[in-house]
């Protein structure tokens, strides 16, 4: 990067001294290119970053409020069965009373 400033610098002094644009000109354009490359090195530490906080293996912030929501939904998932099934009452088996009454029949005829 500073190679391309130095000869960016040389190209401009050289058409200055020659003539071909004014100061004002090379100003704005050196104001655009370092606008340009503050920009470029922007996203590359950018990509840096992230590709290095994904290796690490850590959460963002995003994925963490995502995680938060799923959660508080299931939480409010499961009280609302647990409510749902206090409410509910359990009905009694109707195979155990009839197990009852047919080996009370059997007592019956074996003491015949």
């Amino acid at each position: 990067m500073a190679n391309d400033l130095f000869s960016a610098l040389r190209t401009y002094l050289t058409k200055i001294s020659s003539g071909e644009k004014t100061p004002q000109e090379v100003a704005a354009a050196l104001n655009a290119w370092a606008r340009e490359s503050g920009e470029a090195l922007k996203v590359k530490i950018e990509e840096e970053v992230k590709k290095n906080v994904s290796r690490m293996g850590f959460a963002k912030a995003s994925d963490l409020k995502r995680l938060e929501r799923e959660v508080m939904e299931l939480k409010s998932l499961i009280k609302g069965k647990a409510t749902n099934a206090k409410k509910k009452p359990v009905a009694k088996k109707k195979a155990s009373v009839t197990k009852a009454k047919s080996s009370k029949a059997v007592n019956k005829k074996g003491n015949k």
